[in-house]
Formats: structure tokens, sequence, C-alpha cells
């Protein structure tokens, strides 16, 4: 047994419900037991949701990427200018009102990739999706690029979270530093497969597809699914020399440890 602990099936952008359904068929067939959708915003986040209500072992997350973060948020001023008790204007949600709760927050976090996304406004959001996981007791799957410094200096103040850091695609220093000073769990995806990438070690290690996105070999040119969680587990047994019955063993019980699966 196996789960994809990310992806977007339910993005209609890129599925239709047609190739939604046959694509978790083709899950069903490989032995993927569980699919983790995963909001980026309060709108995909519902969409995650009533695509979760209509499928059974599929759980969803609600989250703000920090893609959105500017969208999210109304424009806050810098520490210390005039107005800095400025709110941010996040949708209402009560979580209570859904027959099937989201089982992580997520994605948030931080991404500096792109110079035109506002570093502080991004923080702010962060820092409300960390209030809401701990209120709600809930993990958080973390989208982290290129943000390594701030988002450790963010989470020290959030001591107890828990977490996995979607698709690690740093170096060794920082996946160090995330072993060493947390108690997060890393993403392997498909990435893996045709990079350089440093590997973390198994007890640590989450299986995701991000689907639809990094497809991993040897399926590269085609759009990604949740049935190549198992090509990414074979390829990770081989990597680390070991069968891969032990490979789904631990990732779906580090899987199971953390999203708390009932």
């Amino acid at each position: 047994m196996l789960i994809d602990t990310h992806c977007h099936l339910h993005d209609k952008e890129f599925y239709s419900e047609k190739e939604a359904e046959a694509a978790l068929s083709r899950a069903k067939e490989k032995g993927i037991e569980k699919i983790i959708c995963i909001g980026t915003n309060h709108k995909d986040s519902l969409a995650a949701h009533d695509f979760a209500e209509k499928h059974k072992n599929i759980f969803w997350t609600y989250g703000i990427h920090p893609e959105y973060a500017s969208e999210a948020h109304q424009k806050l001023p810098k520490t210390g200018e005039a107005g800095n008790e400025a709110r941010p204007e996040l949708p209402e949600i009560d979580f209570g009102e859904f027959k099937t709760p989201p089982i992580a927050i997520g994605e948030v976090g931080l991404d500096y990739h792109y110079e035109d996304y506002d570093r502080y406004t991004q923080i702010r959001l962060f820092e409300e999706m960390l209030n809401l996981a701990t209120r709600h007791d809930l993990p958080l799957s973390f989208h982290i690029r290129e943000a390594f410094d701030d988002f450790f200096g963010v989470i020290k103040n959030f001591p107890g979270v828990r977490g996995v850091v979607h698709s690690f695609s740093d170096n060794k220093k920082n996946l160090k530093r995330i072993l060493t000073e947390t108690d997060f769990y890393i993403g392997v995806n498909g990435m893996a497969t045709y990079s350089t990438l440093p590997t973390p070690p198994l007890d640590r290690t989450l299986l995701e597809t991000d689907a639809p996105f990094l497809t991993p070999i040897p399926f590269r040119g085609i759009m990604n699914e949740p049935s190549h969680i198992r090509d990414i587990a074979l390829w990770l047994a081989g990597k680390l020399s070991i069968e891969p019955q032990i490979i789904e063993e631990e990732t779906t019980k580090n899987a199971r440890e953390l999203f708390r699966f009932h």
C-alpha cells in the first residue's frame, strides 16, 4: 500500500472529471491506498473538499499558497510604519461546517523565487496559516522555495507544529537543518528521479506526486498522476538499495503518523 501525500487531482484546470476518474482507477490498480488533494487558495481548497467528499480514501487540505498572499491580504505596511495595526483579510472559515474537515493546512509557506512576490505579506500570511493549524491541531504541508532562512525564523515561534516540507528542492545544508532543528518530514516526488537532490532518511520521508507536475522518469513529457507514486517508490528503493516493500511500509507508516488517518 502506498499514499500520495500531495497532488492536485481535483483541479479542473488540469483534469476533466473523466480524466480524474480514470487517474483514480489507475492509482487503485497500482495499490495507491490514499490520496491527499492539496488546496492552494480559498476557492481551490473548497474544490478539493468537494472532490474528497465524492471519493473514498481521498482527503483534502485547506491552504493559501504564497503565490496568492497579496490577493489574500490587504496591502500591509512594513513594521514601524504608520497604520501597522492593519489586519489580514483572510476568508472566514469554520471547519465545523464541513462533514469531512481538512486533514491538514497546506500548501502554505514562502516562495522567494520571483521578485514580484511580496515577502513581507507572504510572512504575514504564513503566520496566519500556522496559527490556523495550531488552533485546529492539524499538520501542515509547507511550500518553501529559496526562502529557508526566513522559514526557520518563522517556525521557531510555533513550537510543536507538525508538517512536511513538500517537494524539497534545496541543498544538503538546509536538509540537515530540517532534520536536526525540526521534526518535519520531507516530501520526495518525481523531481528526485531526474535531479541531484539530497535524499532524506527513510524515517523522515513521505512520497508525493504533486500531480499534474513533476512527472517522474520514465514518464517525463506527460501529465503526472497519483499512480506514479509506485514508480517513485521503486526509484527510491533502488537509490537506497533496499526492498520496495520496505519503502512502502515505512513511507505509509510516516504518512499515517503525520496525518492521523482514520
